[in-house]
């Protein structure tokens, strides 16, 4: 039943959405849950997904987490998309070659302790990126969105958001904010945000799955100067295994599963 509702939900957005009386842009953020290539880094370790290492992170394992990854990107079909988990420029190079849709990339390296980076896919014909920023667990990328400068601020970590928002109000106030990432409920409306993924959170909806229960680990935090729609999760069956109603994960305690990863993206579109 709840498979069900989200994509009727998702149905009934893009009705909505195509109302507007300015073609809308959606965008989406989405944790793909460790996108690693097959060789050995220098500054960190990740012996597990090498070839020989524990995960026998394979090429062939890696060319279908590749396949899987850019299908879920191509199925939504937005805009733009934000993407936590990747491990560096290469990766994403590869996972934009792979999608249908004609994306440019962005790319940061954070110097993380796993490798982990943000990037941003997106259409250069509706998003020009102007500045960007990088620093423990964030990416933060500005640029021209029709009539708006909007600011991307991609979180991986709640405690590093809260003050990095109160920062970029100081510094960027020319910037409409759109926060997207692991930020739990931290802000107010001193912010000047909204957290769009409420109403489906309400509504038992989630993007992680724990003890049986589906929890809004991913949120999407809308400037109240952005007009927008309610944010939701995108789900269709072949994300979920039909029997423990759990996302179908790359590995599951150790053991290659070949799915596609422990969460599922969420999304909102901006008018």
């Amino acid at each position: 039943m709840w498979r069900l509702l989200i994509i009727f939900n998702f149905s009934c957005f893009i009705f909505n959405c195509t109302t507007y009386g300015r073609q809308p842009i959606g965008i989406a953020y989405y944790d793909v849950d460790r996108l690693y290539d097959t060789v050995p880094a220098l500054f960190y370790d990740d012996s597990d997904y090498t070839p020989e290492g524990r995960l026998r992170w394979t090429p062939e394992r890696y060319t279908r987490k590749i396949r899987n990854t850019a299908a879920v990107i191509d199925s939504m079909a937005l805009p733009i998309v934000a993407l936590w988990g990747v491990e560096n420029e290469q990766v994403v190079r590869d996972l934009a070659a792979a999608c249908r849709g004609d994306y440019s990339y962005l790319h940061r390296t954070l110097n993380s302790l796993d490798g982990m980076d943000f990037a941003l896919l997106y259409y250069g014909d509706l998003f020009y990126p102007t500045y960007d920023e990088s620093g423990r667990r964030y990416l933060y990328v500005e640029g021209e969105l029709g009539r708006d400068t909007v600011g991307l601020v991609l979180c991986s970590d709640p405690r590093t958001a809260r003050w990095l928002i109160g920062d970029l109000r100081e510094e960027r106030p020319h910037a409409k904010l759109l926060v997207m990432g692991r930020t739990e409920s931290l802000f107010t409306t001193d912010h000047g945000l909204r957290d769009r993924t409420l109403r489906a959170e309400k509504a038992g909806r989630g993007n992680v799955r724990s003890a049986r229960k589906w929890r809004m680990r991913d949120r999407i935090w809308a400037d109240t100067a952005l007009q927008t729609s309610e944010g939701d999760v995108f789900a269709r069956r072949y994300l979920v295994d039909q029997k423990s109603g759990n996302p179908l994960t790359t590995y599951s305690r150790g053991v290659y599963r070949g799915g596609y990863g422990y969460s599922l993206p969420v999304f909102v579109y901006i008018r």
